[in-house]
């Protein structure tokens, strides 16, 4: 189900809150085929925690980089729109249960794009290899996988590039990732046992007296 909200609003991080999103999902990923490391032990007690309670994490940590990203998304939005003459609309949140996904916006029936503010060298480094970030890979495939769409585009923006520079845009094909779709099923399910044991954990939580060792 797709849900028309904006990101950052109580409405959509209400929606979130005991759901793996796809913006985690390099988190689940981690080690894949190993066992899970201490940030995905993490991330399964925040939403063990979510589905127990209905309420929204207080831990929700944001950096200067975040606050600059959300300032200038719009920026690069409406730069991609009028290079590419392709309107971008609510990305919104879709949401299949337990897992779901927050797009930065829409294109068309097919498309979808995510959006991410970067300073000049990451930005440099983004052109130059002619390619996006590895860290955001399963990010991208997650939306892909989860939204049905066809393709995304990765939009690389930085302020302080030259006019008409600011912009790097990587397409990622939805075709191209069916083997990381397959290795997502199999991680989330996985995934999915270990919020069980921790919301076993939380709610069978009990007093406990450590008694002295005999003198």
């Amino acid at each position: 189900m797709w849900h028309d909200v904006e990101q950052n609003t109580e409405e959509w991080d209400l929606l979130r809150v005991g759901k793996i999103t796809s913006s985690n999902l390099g988190t689940v990923m981690a080690n894949y085929g190993k066992a899970f490391g201490e940030p995905a032990k993490k991330y399964a007690t925040e939403i063990a925690l979510g589905q127990i309670t209905g309420r929204v994490s207080g831990n929700n940590y944001q950096n200067a980089h975040m606050e600059r990203g959300h300032i200038e998304e719009p920026l690069a939005r409406a730069e991609y729109e009028e290079r590419y003459f392709s309107a971008v609309t609510n990305g919104g949140f879709y949401d299949l249960g337990d897992i779901g996904c927050s797009p930065d916006g829409l294109v068309g029936t097919v498309g979808m794009v995510e959006i991410k503010s970067a300073i000049p060298s990451v930005h440099y480094s983004r052109i130059a290899n002619q390619s996006y970030d590895s860290a955001y890979r399963w990010q991208l495939v997650g939306n892909l996988k989860l939204s049905g769409r066809e393709w995304i585009d990765f939009i690389s923006y930085c302020a302080d590039y030259p006019e008409g520079k600011r912009i790097y845009v990587c397409r990622l094909w939805a075709d191209d990732c069916g083997e990381e779709c397959r290795m997502i099923d199999q991680r989330t399910d996985e995934f999915r046992e270990l919020i069980a044991t921790a919301k076993h954990t939380i709610l069978n939580n009990e007093y406990s007296l450590i008694t002295r060792n005999a003198a």
